[in-house]
């Protein structure tokens, strides 16, 4: 197998500057996803902490309002 010949002097390689607008548009996108998925797990972890709590509430409340008017 012949190895491959390399030119030299073809001039200077250039580098193309980034675009930038697409960089901070997707870095963007993913901090918004991040809030997004932080809020939903603060609501659940919220929810699932008193969750208990407030069908046990509830549950008082309507057998309250359902068997006083019934002892009376």
């Amino acid at each position: 197998m012949a190895e491959k010949e390399y030119e030299y002097g073809k001039g200077v390689p250039m580098v193309i500057a980034p675009s930038m607008a697409a960089i901070e548009q997707l870095v963007e996108d993913i901090r918004y996803r991040g809030q997004l998925i932080a809020r939903n797990q603060k609501l659940e972890s919220g929810v699932g902490a008193t969750g208990v709590i407030g069908f046990v509430i509830g549950f008082v409340i309507v057998m309250a309002t359902v068997l006083v008017p019934v002892l009376r």
